[in-house]
């Protein structure tokens, strides 16, 4: 039994079981360079996207994404690393096309579980871990406890505890509050998934206009497929919970006092107009993380990988290029 299995109690349960539904369709590839498998693990099963690497033998990358995100929040920084890494960008359970955890667990740790499980089934030992918001939760999570999987660490945004979250992201935290979530869905149930897209395209982009055409259509329609899933709310709100779970969490639990054992290089990337993780906690992150280096985007929102995907490119090869033969 891994490190991460029992350092975190699972969620309360939203309303019955989870739905054990897989998602309807093959996950699609999005280029002739990609390809999309499905890997079974003990207690769920993943789907991964790979972006074909320029030859054998690269180093070894994984990529976990934010809460409601998916593998596709990486394609663009995944696809101008594919001289320099073998990446895989994982759906968590219960988002993009990976069907729910079989034990409905959607907290910090349990997310974490799966992508060790993950980790450990490739077999390619140590990684470069990417996470971006939840997805950077996770990865420390990861790093800290079990840094044999981890080489070095890059956080894009990631979830870390905020005493006074700024105003922009009370209603997310606010999906965790027995309730509210049925009167969200209430009030928003004739909103198309467009004006769906548009409220999530604005919450996460320092500048919507950032976000191409043929991008927003292509989302919009992934918006509408997963509210179709009979777990979807389930998921995002678990998932929700599971953040707020971890936030409260002290002792060696406490994701700041990990963030102080991780002993892999870690790469922090803040946005200055993130409207869900405070542009005030780069500092602070760089001072908890022991061998850290910061770039801030003074225009970037809260996924710089998807806005700013040359920015976070360079800031990883130069955090390779200074931490070779280590």
């Amino acid at each position: 039994m891994s490190s991460t299995e029992s350092t975190e109690p699972s969620s309360a349960p939203v309303a019955g079981a989870p739905a054990s539904v897989p998602p309807a369709g093959p996950p699609p590839a999005d280029s002739d360079r990609e390809t999309v498998t499905t890997v079974t693990l003990t207690g769920c099963s993943l789907v991964v996207r790979s972006r074909r690497p320029e030859r054998e033998g690269l180093r070894p990358a994984v990529f976990v994404h934010g809460l409601g995100g998916s593998s596709q929040n990486w394609s663009a920084l995944m696809d101008r690393l594919v001289d320099l890494v073998d990446g895989q960008a994982v759906d968590l359970p219960g988002f993009g096309f990976s069907p729910p955890p079989d034990d409905g667990d959607y907290s910090v740790n349990g997310h974490a579980r799966a992508v060790v499980r993950l980790l450990e089934a490739r077999g390619a030992g140590p990684v470069d871990l990417f996470g971006n918001s939840l997805g950077g939760a996770v990865a420390t999570r990861i790093a800290a406890v079990r840094p044999d999987l981890v080489r070095t660490l890059t956080l894009i945004s990631p979830a870390l505890p905020e005493i006074r979250p700024q105003r922009t992201a009370w209603p997310t935290a606010l999906a965790s509050v027995p309730g509210l979530p049925q009167l969200y869905m209430r009030a928003t149930r004739d909103w198309s998934p467009r004006r769906r897209t548009e409220a999530l395209i604005s919450l996460c982009f320092g500048d919507p206009a950032n976000f191409g055409e043929a991008e927003f259509e292509a989302a919009t329609r992934e918006y509408e497929r997963r509210m179709e899933l009979p777990y979807f709310w389930d998921a995002m709100i678990r998932s929700t919970r599971g953040i707020v779970d971890a936030y409260t969490l002290g002792g060696p639990h406490s994701l700041w006092r990990q963030a102080r054992k991780v002993l892999a290089p870690t790469l922090l990337v803040y946005g200055g107009r993130d409207r869900l993780v405070a542009f005030r906690m780069a500092h602070r992150a760089a001072k908890a993380f022991p061998d850290s280096r910061l770039v801030t985007v003074p225009e970037g929102g809260h996924v710089t990988m998807m806005e700013h995907p040359a920015i976070v490119e360079q800031a990883f090869r130069d955090l390779v290029a200074s931490t070779e033969g280590r």
